[in-house]
């Protein structure tokens, strides 16, 4: 009788464990919140204990989350769903039924995931994709780019990029009815990205004739240069994104060296010789007072020389947007971007909103102040979330009114 006591109390213990987070107060559905929490540190848990094991890469065990989650490509009164390739890089197509009196409006989409999992054809994003389709009457391309640790940056870049431009020819737009005045890049997180980093790579592409109209960056992942921002502290152990596995995505999308995600943990990966980029990220002239609340800012410490010149990926805008020059940023399109208060990304999109701002370039910026990273993703789990909703209603609605 005593060990099944004892057993019953371990195995209580361990479930409290896992169910149990402090949750901020003004976050809704604390217990649904907990729950999808629980949910992905076990998965990171076994990820962990999978690579330890050499059983499979940590991020290949995190891509089984994805397979789990897949959908195939399937039409529906409203909207024709294929799975086709656009340039040899894989896309999911959404093309609606709806009659339209004159050219439609088109988006490319790039799926979150830290550029090391994630698919189009998620049950998530296809119901994001395809409700943007119905709702807009437009075009929409989801792009499955190839991901980390098999394919390195900048090869998620250059696959979105080329989908991109090979979308924008004249001759495809027309194919498909496209208004070549009323395109947009959009994308969650690693996807917003990528969309931000394909928005500046077009201004200066002298090949590409269509300009967009719009750009939308939900919660997006936009420097590497600082992995102390307020948000990084304030959030290090928040839920679904915290600071440590931001890190593992960030290094993952350069290399597996785990020197270099030690350096970025401890935030001493950037050389001295990189220097003058930290006032593209100087928090504490570009985040608002409400934000900056008892932090201090420190000058950097700088990191050795022999990381950034066998990776020079993170200090390339390509990865990191944030790091464009003023003069690079001016031109860009009305942009939306979203942010998260209880999210470690939360300052890259602010400062970029700022940024932007001061390039002349027009933002919509919303914050959520009562959510997390990915929140908008919950909708169609048993633990559906009600400020998923409203964060897609919002971001469904700016571009109706913009694009």
């Amino acid at each position: 009788m005593g060990a099944k006591l004892l057993c019953l109390f371990l195995a209580s213990a361990f479930i409290a464990y896992y169910i149990y987070t402090p949750i901020p107060e003004d976050v809704e559905e604390p217990w649904k919140v907990m729950l999808i929490t629980a949910s992905f540190r076990a998965m990171g848990h076994l990820a962990e204990v999978a690579d330890r094991l050499g059983l499979m890469h940590y991020m290949d065990a995190l891509m089984l989350l994805t397979v789990a989650e897949y959908v195939a490509p399937t039409s529906d009164e409203n909207v024709t769903v294929t799975d086709t390739e656009f340039d040899n890089v894989p896309v999911r197509l959404y093309l609606p039924r709806r009659a339209s009196d004159g050219l439609r409006r088109g988006v490319i989409y790039f799926h979150g995931g830290g550029w090391c999992v994630g698919n189009a054809g998620m049950k998530f994003y296809d119901h994001l994709t395809r409700w943007t389709s119905n709702i807009l009457n437009a075009v929409v391309v989801s792009v499955n780019y190839r991901l980390a640790p098999k394919y390195r940056f900048p090869v998620q870049f250059e696959d979105v990029y080329s989908v991109t431009k090979f979308f924008l020819q004249s001759s495809v737009l027309s194919q498909y009815g496209v208004d070549p005045d009323r395109i947009c890049v959009a994308g969650d997180s690693a996807g917003g990205n990528l969309a931000a980093a394909v928005a500046q790579q077009l201004l200066e592409d002298s090949e590409v004739k269509t300009k967009l109209k719009v750009q939308a960056l939900v919660y997006p992942a936009l420097q590497t240069l600082d992995l102390n921002l307020p948000s990084y502290r304030e959030n290090e152990y928040k839920p679904i994104l915290p600071k440590l596995l931001m890190v593992k995505f960030w290094s993952e999308y350069f290399t597996s060296d785990s020197s270099l995600r030690e350096a970025m943990a401890s935030n001493r990966h950037v050389p001295v010789e990189s220097s003058h980029l930290f006032q593209f990220v100087n928090w504490s002239n570009l985040l608002p007072e409400e934000l900056k609340k008892d932090h201090v800012y420190t000058s950097p410490t700088y990191g050795s020389s022999e990381l950034a010149q066998k990776y020079p990926g993170f200090l390339d805008t390509r990865a990191a947007p944030l790091l464009a020059s003023d003069a690079q940023l001016h031109g860009l399109p009305h942009t939306y971007i979203l942010t998260c208060e209880h999210d470690v990304l939360r300052d890259d999109g602010v400062m970029y909103a700022e940024r932007l701002r001061a390039a002349g370039v027009p933002v919509t910026h919303d914050h959520a102040k009562d959510t997390f990273h990915g929140a908008m993703m919950f909708i169609l789990s048993p633990a559906e979330l009600a400020v998923g909703h409203r964060l897609l209603n919002r971001y469904i609605e700016w571009l109706n009114e913009n694009l």
